[in-house]
């Protein structure tokens, strides 16, 4: 008889899961299906399909894999970039029922000041805006700069900053769906003021920082005081995307634009994402003159950017919050980096090397975060990420890195203990 005849009957996995799942019954039966299909395709026996549901059934409503993120790159856009603090879920947990996003409850009337608390904790941590708003990410802040101050008409960009950014979406294109006609001034490598200088009958001018690579060698730029003063004998506004989110000038990344600078150089509004530097949830924070922001507030656009108000919590909180981890990772001490590798390497073998982080996700291009990491088989990084919850290791030169920098230091015994077990299973293999 064919195996597959005794693969149990959709009603039959139904009842199975109706005591233990709180999962709805349109879900158990997409899922009833797909463990069956598995079973007919020979990727599970008939005889395990019982039990691969039952566990399915009971994972939760969300399958979303949870990792440690054990790769050295801070700002990781595979595995959403800034993990968010215990306050900032906290903060999203509270506000998931009503809250008071827009609403005034001394008056009993609704608030025209979505997501005040969120921008008055931004204003506070960088006095040098005098206003600010908070949209759904930072393309959006983008998409929403370029229509408020240059529909219709011409907006002024560097050559040397026509970007292409994450999945392949370029802001040429990105900009000009905005109804706003790009002109492009200078070279790839060398833009001076008199090509901005040219352009006078533009609307705006916008500059942007490259985030994800770098021009080096015969080049030159024009500062964002510089084009302040060209701005001015125009009459255009300017926008500065400095992209990563950094409020303030850090030691520690000095070639990284920073917000306050910006604003001080002459900005009207200066963008970026909120995932980033800030440590953050997803979101566009624009900064800048009250003129400028409440500009951009009536524009119709901004409707559709609207952001969330679990995202408005959770940014609020992190502004407010003193541990932030995105910041804690960035300027993790390399001596006890060091120390937990080595660790590490007595619980489970490799060997212990120097290796650098990355600040990721477009920031500080190139910039090293010099710490350490145990060097494992490479086979071993399979097994890993198939691991619950998943560890996702560096795999470079053919070797597996492990680096614990942006690993909370609470789960090294459960990054030993995974990487024991893969090891294990890998000597059962091969002994097999």
């Amino acid at each position: 008889m064919d195996p597959r005849r005794s693969i149990p009957r959709t009603d039959e996995l139904l009842l199975l899961a109706d005591a233990t799942s709180n999962l709805s019954t349109a879900t158990l039966k997409a899922l009833a299906h797909d463990v069956q299909a598995a079973a007919r395709r020979g990727e599970i026996s008939p005889e395990d399909v019982r039990d691969v549901f039952v566990a399915r059934a009971n994972q939760g409503a969300t399958t979303l894999t949870p990792v440690i993120n054990a790769t050295g790159v801070v700002v990781h856009t595979n595995v959403g970039r800034a993990p968010l603090s215990t306050g900032a879920v906290e903060a999203m947990s509270r506000a998931a029922g009503y809250v008071d996003v827009e609403m005034d409850l001394d008056a009993g009337v609704r608030s025209r000041e979505r997501g005040k608390q969120a921008t008055e904790a931004l204003l506070a941590a960088c006095p040098a805006a005098e206003d600010a708003l908070v949209v759904n990410n930072g393309a959006s802040a983008l998409l929403l700069a370029a229509a408020t101050f240059a529909e219709g008409g011409d907006l002024v960009i560097s050559r040397g900053e026509l970007i292409e950014i994450g999945a392949g979406f370029r802001l040429p294109e990105l900009i000009e769906s905005a109804r706003v006609r790009l002109v492009e001034v200078g070279a790839t490598n060398r833009t001076h003021p008199a090509d901005y200088e040219r352009a006078h009958e533009a609307k705006a001018i916008l500059k942007v920082h490259p985030s994800n690579y770098r021009v080096e060698g015969f080049t030159a730029s024009v500062s964002v005081a510089q084009l302040r003063e060209i701005a001015n004998a125009n009459g255009q506004t300017l926008i500065v995307d400095t992209g990563s989110g950094l409020l303030a000038p850090d030691p520690l990344l000095p070639d990284e634009p920073d917000a306050t600078t910006a604003l001080k150089q002459g900005a009207d509004v200066v963008l970026f994402s909120g995932d980033k530097l800030l440590g953050g949830p997803q979101a566009g924070v624009v900064l800048g003159t009250r003129e400028a922001i409440a500009r951009m507030r009536k524009h119709p656009l901004a409707r559709a950017v609207r952001i969330d108000k679990l995202r408005l919590a959770a940014l609020e909180a992190t502004m407010r919050l003193a541990y932030n981890p995105t910041h804690a990772y960035l300027h993790a001490d390399p001596a006890v980096l060091k120390q937990r590798t080595e660790a590490l390497a007595a619980k489970v073998g490799g060997t212990v090397v120097a290796h650098d982080g990355r600040v990721g996700g477009g920031g500080a291009p190139g910039h090293p975060l010099p710490g350490y990491a145990v060097e494992l088989d490479e086979e071993l990084a399979h097994a890993l990420r198939r691991h619950d919850p998943a560890i996702l290791g560096r795999v470079h030169g053919g070797r597996l890195l492990i680096d614990l920098r942006c690993v909370p230091e609470d789960q090294d015994a459960l990054v030993a203990a995974a990487i024991v077990e893969a090891v294990d299973e890998a000597a059962g293999e091969v002994r097999a």
